[in-house]
């Protein structure tokens, strides 16, 4: 093997070796010449000759290729001679040995003739390709450094809500709370807009004559005043004022008056009865009229005058009215007595009242399913809730409220008249009056059944609630200031 193909050529190059003994050179004889030629002496069997070790202070290792750095450093016979001068006793790699001079050496056929590795005509990109597979191979392996654990994000404590909820002030538009008359007066605003208009048109520049109490009557009686109470107002205008002028603010002046005559009777305020324990309200209505609405804000009115309250989700057959009796109990601070929806409202009635009076509470209120007051199987159910709470206690109910939505207007008559029959109505909660221009209702059912009217609501706000006063509200359906 040539000095250039062995293991470690390319260090022994650029650092020199130390003069080895070399196995001396096996004489080649030349082919048989030609006819015409002089043949060469056929060349003899090369000999095997065993590898011989380089010597322990060879920098560098024929079967490794490795240089000694350890020695290579004070070592000086084996630095490399300047580019250009033979290295000392190294030997010519392009010498022809005696034993070939002047033979006729021709190449071996299907023999590819390649240049020594390492020079000129060698592909660069192999030798780059090696070295950077050295690179890789004696490359340290890349430590690892494992990415930091997120430190864990502690969970927000879940907010305890208060037990009364209040609607975040609007700091951008903060308008002041307005008073009772301003509400009352707005609540019934359609009504009153009706009315004046009406009289307005009447009463401008015109005799007072029978054709004008005739038109006033009659807009007395779509404002839901009633036939009765429309005639007694017409006749009061006309009272000795016939063949006269009389001003328009002249007759809303005497329709308050009569107004209010026929509606201070039923202006009754509403009292509990501290020595009956649980005081029992009973709250009845149609679907839709705002019972249970108006269980919370009641229950509100009371809480402030000091009662302890319990509330009983009587409306079994709406899991809403459960659920807006529970929000209502939690806005006051009032244990709710609740089944499952569609259980029996009697056996929940009776349940309340025993848990009512175990704990000493002063006012058990109970809502009940909406019904109409023309079926007689709903009305069968009521009276039997009204059966079952006078077995534990004869005199309850204490209260029975019905609740009336001004909308539905002459209908309320009706509602008043059946539910009275069964379940003996104690007082009546008029709801609604600002939704509609008909608010004469109220002094048609006073004029025909003479119950208290304990309260009026003319908005959804809880202070929307308030105690039935007739004067403030005879002039305020008159459209005249509160004098």
């Amino acid at each position: 093997m040539s000095e250039d193909k062995r293991p470690g050529w390319l260090l022994r190059k650029m650092f020199g070796t130390k003069e080895e003994p070399r196995p001396a050179p096996v004489p080649v004889q030349p082919p048989d010449p030609k006819p015409d030629q002089t043949r060469a002496p056929a060349p003899e069997p090369e000999p095997v000759v065993a590898p011989i070790a380089p010597p322990p202070e060879s920098p560098a290792s024929f079967s490794e290729g490795q240089p000694d750095f350890a020695t290579a450093a004070t070592d000086v016979a084996h630095v490399p001679p300047p580019p250009g001068e033979p290295a000392t006793g190294t030997p010519d790699k392009n010498a022809v040995p005696d034993e070939l001079e002047g033979a006729d050496l021709q190449p071996v056929e299907g023999a590819e003739e390649r240049p020594p590795a390492g020079t000129a005509g060698d592909d660069p990109g192999r030798g780059a390709e090696a070295a950077d597979t050295a690179a890789r191979a004696f490359a340290p392996e890349p430590v690892l450094v494992p990415e930091p654990a997120p430190e864990p994000v502690p969970e927000p404590e879940p907010e305890v809500s208060t037990q009364i909820f209040l609607p975040e002030p609007d700091l951008g538009s903060e308008e002041p709370k307005r008073g009772w008359w301003s509400r009352l007066t707005g609540g019934m605003k359609r009504t009153s807009t009706a009315l004046t208009e009406r009289v307005t048109g009447l009463f401008t520049k015109r005799k007072l004559d029978a054709d004008t109490l005739e038109e006033l009557e009659d807009a007395l009686i779509q404002a839901d005043f009633g036939i009765e109470t429309a005639t007694r107002i017409s006749e009061a205008v006309g009272k000795g004022r016939y063949e006269k002028g009389i001003s328009p603010d002249a007759v809303r002046e005497i329709l308050a008056a009569e107004v209010e005559r026929a509606l201070t009777p039923v202006a009754i305020p509403f009292r509990i009865d501290t020595s009956k324990k649980p005081f029992v309200i009973l709250m009845i209505g149609v679907n839709g009229a705002g019972k249970t609405t108006t269980i919370g804000k009641l229950a509100l009115k009371l809480k402030a005058e000091g009662h302890s309250l319990m509330l009983a989700a009587g409306d079994t057959f709406r899991a809403a009215a459960i659920e807006q009796l529970k929000v209502w109990g939690q806005r006051t601070q009032t244990p709710v007595i609740a089944r499952a929806q569609g259980a029996d409202a009697a056996g929940l009635a009776y349940d309340a009242y025993e848990a009512a009076k175990a704990q000493g509470t002063d006012v058990l209120l109970i809502d009940t399913a909406g019904r109409l007051q023309n079926k007689a199987g709903l009305m069968a159910e009521l009276e039997k809730i009204l059966r079952v709470i006078r077995k534990i206690d004869p005199q309850a109910p204490h209260a029975v409220l019905l609740v009336l939505d001004a909308t539905v207007g002459q209908n309320a008559l009706s509602q008043v008249e059946l539910f009275s029959k069964a379940a003996n109505v104690t007082g009546l909660v008029m709801t609604k009056l600002d939704g509609t221009a008909r608010g004469g209702i109220l002094v048609a059912l006073a004029a025909k059944f003479g119950l208290p009217v304990h309260f009026i609501g003319v908005g959804e706000g809880v202070e929307d609630l308030e105690p039935f006063e007739a004067r403030d509200f005879a002039r305020a359906i008159a459209g005249l200031d509160a004098g």
